[in-house]
Parts: C-alpha cells; sequence; structure tokens
C-alpha cells in the first residue's frame, strides 16, 4: 500500500538539484507547489511529505516556509549520514531532528539514514544500533539506507564521482546486504529493530533485485518501505509495465513512494537534477501515478489538526 508520497529527495543537495540552475529554489517552489496541489486533487488526506533535505539545513526550510510551499506539504523529511558525509557527529542526531520540529507545526521523519562498510562492517553494525538508540520513538518515521549494496558495475547517483574521492565509494557500501545479496553484520542487527525503523531501497529500472529484496523484507520484518518511482523512466520503453511490476512486488508493504529526476529532453539543462521545463508536467506525472496505484478510501475522514501519519494505513494498492 501506499502510506505517503515524497516530492524529490535531497533537494538543497547538489547532487539531486542543480542549483546553479535554481540558486534559490525559485524553481523548486514552484514544483514542490505544483506537485502538492496534484497530490491532494488525485486523494484527499494521502500525506505530502517533502524531499528529504540533505544537508539538514534550518535555513532551507525557513526558504520552503516563505516560498508557501509548507502550506502544500504533510511531513517534512531529513536525511543524515553522519558518519560518512555529513559533518556532525552520530550522536548529534536528537538535536539535528529537534532543531527542525522547533521550526514546523508538521511531522519530521527520517527517511534516509545510513552508515557504509566501506571501512569495516563493524563500524556498520555499530551504526545501525546506534542509530536505533538516537532516532527510534523520537521520529514518527526512520528509514534506514538501505538492503543492498550499490552493484560495483553501476554509478552512483551523483554528478561528481571519483572527484569526490572515498565520498562517492562509499555509495557503493551502504547495504545491509553485499551486492551478491549475502548479509553483513549489520543485517542480523538490523532485524532487531525493524518493527521500529523501516527500509530505505532505490530500485533501477528492470532491477533485476527486485524479488530477491521482497522476499529479504519479509525475512527481516520489515513493513515500512521507502522507494521512488522515476519521471526520467517513465519516458522509457515498456515504462509501465516495470513500473506495474515493482509496484505490484511491494504492494504488501507501507510504502513511502518518492516522485523525482527530470527527463533529459524535458530539463531547462539535459539531466537527471534540472529544474523541469514546466513544473506542470511533474505534477502531472505525480498525479497519474497515483491514480495508477492509488486505491481512494471508502469514505473521506476528517483531517486531524496533527496529522500522525505512523498510525493507519491511509492508501491501498
Amino acid at each position: 500500500m501506499i502510506e505517503a508520497v515524497k516530492i524529490w529527495n535531497e533537494p538543497n543537495n547538489k547532487s539531486h538539484w542543480d542549483l546553479q540552475l535554481d540558486p534559490d529554489w525559485e524553481k523548486f517552489a514552484d514544483l514542490a507547489i505544483a506537485a502538492g496541489k496534484s497530490i491532494r486533487a488525485v486523494h484527499p488526506t494521502l500525506p505530502r511529505v517533502l524531499g528529504g533535505i540533505s544537508p539538514i539545513d534550518p535555513s532551507f526550510i525557513e526558504n520552503m516556509k516563505a516560498k508557501g510551499v509548507l502550506d502544500h506539504v504533510d511531513v517534512i523529511a531529513l536525511h543524515g549520514f553522519p558518519l560518512d558525509w555529513n559533518l556532525w557527529q552520530i550522536d548529534e542526531w536528537p538535536d539535528k531532528l529537534a532543531e527542525i520540529q522547533s521550526l514546523v507545526a508538521l511531522p519530521v521523519w527520517v527517511t534516509e539514514v545510513g552508515v557504509s562498510s566501506f571501512g569495516a562492517e563493524e563500524v556498520q553494525d555499530w551504526g545501525v544500533r546506534r542509530t536505533a538508540e538516537l532516532l527510534c520513538g523520537r521520529a514518527p518515521r526512520i528509514h534506514w539506507y538501505s538492503l543492498y549494496d550499490l552493484p560495483s558495475t553501476w554509478e552512483a547517483t551523483t554528478r561528481h564521482r571519483e572527484a569526490e574521492g572515498s565520498s562517492y565509494y562509499r555509495h557503493f557500501h551502504m547495504g545491509l546486504l553485499r551486492q551478491d545479496g549475502k548479509p553483513k553484520l549489520a543485517c542480523k542487527t538490523f532485524e532487531q529493530y525493524s518493527d521500529m525503523m523501516g527500509l530505505c531501497q532505490w530500485f533501477h529500472f528492470e532491477d533485476h533485485r527486485l524479488d530477491e529484496a521482497v522476499r529479504w523484507m519479509r525475512r527481516l520484518g520489515v513493513t515500512h518501505l521507502r522507494t521512488g518511482l522515476s519521471w526520467a523512466d517513465s519516458f522509457r520503453p515498456n515504462a509501465m509495465d516495470w513500473f506495474d511490476r515493482q509496484m505490484d512486488a511491494l504492494a504488501e508493504f507501507k510504502v513511502t513512494l518518492t516522485f523525482c529526476f527530470t527527463p533529459e529532453h524535458r530539463g531547462i539543462a539535459p539531466h537527471h537534477t534540472s529544474p523541469p521545463l514546466a513544473p506542470l508536467e511533474f505534477a502531472e506525472f505525480c498525479g497519474r501515478m497515483l491514480e495508477r496505484y492509488c486505491e481512494m478510501p471508502a469514505a473521506i475522514p476528517s483531517m486531524p489538526p496533527q496529522l500522525e501519519p505512523a498510525k493507519d494505513a491511509i492508501c491501498a494498492p
């Protein structure tokens, strides 16, 4: 079932949004507002999540508030990787979360948090345990990134590659499972917390890991999953067949579904991080995907004054 929809991924990170083309996020604000309206037009209560911010930057949230974006979302999401990329320590997680919570009346989720095994599996194993201690009970949703290592023959979703040094290669070691599907030390530790922490696992177009991923998530006791549908992929041949297969395979989980990635031919610049030429086209994609995969509730409940996404499921496929 679809539990929530997320508008973009890390919009304040230059690896996911071209800040040279949109230095003050004016274009992103237009996109987010248009998408928020489109989602609400299709479904009256489905939580709309503002794409997980990375870095965790209060000034970005204030900017979105000033531009009216927070009037069209229901949840704020954070991403944090203090042992790999961020310039703060893991024990600062409660303060980072509280800082954003103090700025908004909306729930704040952590939709990506992880530790790589780049240096040692023992570091990742400890990171799972410490992250759970710091965040469980403080955020309504926590999604560990990720289930699988990125295959070494693939490319990390970044525009900097080897220029990042070891930071680039850490992308490939974030999984609880190695790329061959064998579990790491952290896999068994994560299982102890799967009732409180979900997973974030991106599936590439026609990803060969999909069915095995479902089996592993069942084995680990995962109920909440964050994944995505790529606007760019929607223009590939047989795109809807793949989307249908992915969403059918994941139907048993409570899914936070992320919409992002600009098609090269629909961006101001020809790459997936570009602001689109027309934000309404992205909004239309969001609405079309919800109409395809999200069943309307039989009875429309009244919207509570303070959304509590951790409670009842809202949307079924």
